[in-house]
C-alpha cells in the first residue's frame, strides 16, 4: 500500500515539473548507492528530486524524512548517475518535493535547492 502511494506521489511530482517545462530524464533510477526518484533537466540545470508522499496528518513534514544521512546517500547516487551522463558538466540542484492528498487532488510543495551538494 505504501509503495502504491509513493508511486502515485512520484507521478504527481513528475507532472508538476513537466507542467513547468522540465524534461523528465529518469524515474526511479537505481544505483548501488540508492534510488533517485526523479531526474529532470531545464535551462541547463540537472535536478534530482526526492519525492516524499504522506497520506495522513503527521506532525513532521514529509521533507523532514530527508535527513543528513539520506542527503549523503542521494549525493552519492547522483554522483554515480553523473559518471555516465551526457549532463555530467551541468549545474546540479537537489529538490525535495512533498506530496500530500488535498480536497481536490494533491498538494505539491517543492523545496528547491533543499540541500547543498
Amino acid at each position: 500500500m505504501a509503495n502504491e502511494l509513493g508511486a502515485k506521489g512520484e507521478a504527481v511530482a513528475a507532472r508538476y515539473y513537466q507542467q513547468r517545462g522540465y524534461l523528465l530524464l529518469n524515474h526511479n533510477y537505481r544505483t548501488r548507492m540508492g534510488e533517485l526518484d526523479l531526474i529532470l533537466y531545464k535551462d541547463g540545470t540537472l535536478v534530482f528530486a526526492e519525492v516524499k508522499t504522506r497520506a495522513g496528518r503527521q506532525l513532521s513534514t514529509p521533507a523532514a524524512a530527508v535527513d543528513p544521512h539520506k542527503q549523503q546517500r542521494l549525493l552519492r547516487a547522483a554522483q554515480t548517475y553523473l559518471q555516465n551522463s551526457p549532463y555530467a558538466d551541468a549545474p546540479v540542484r537537489f529538490d525535495v518535493v512533498e506530496v500530500t492528498p488535498a480536497e481536490k487532488g494533491w498538494q505539491v510543495h517543492c523545496i528547491m535547492d533543499a540541500f547543498q551538494g
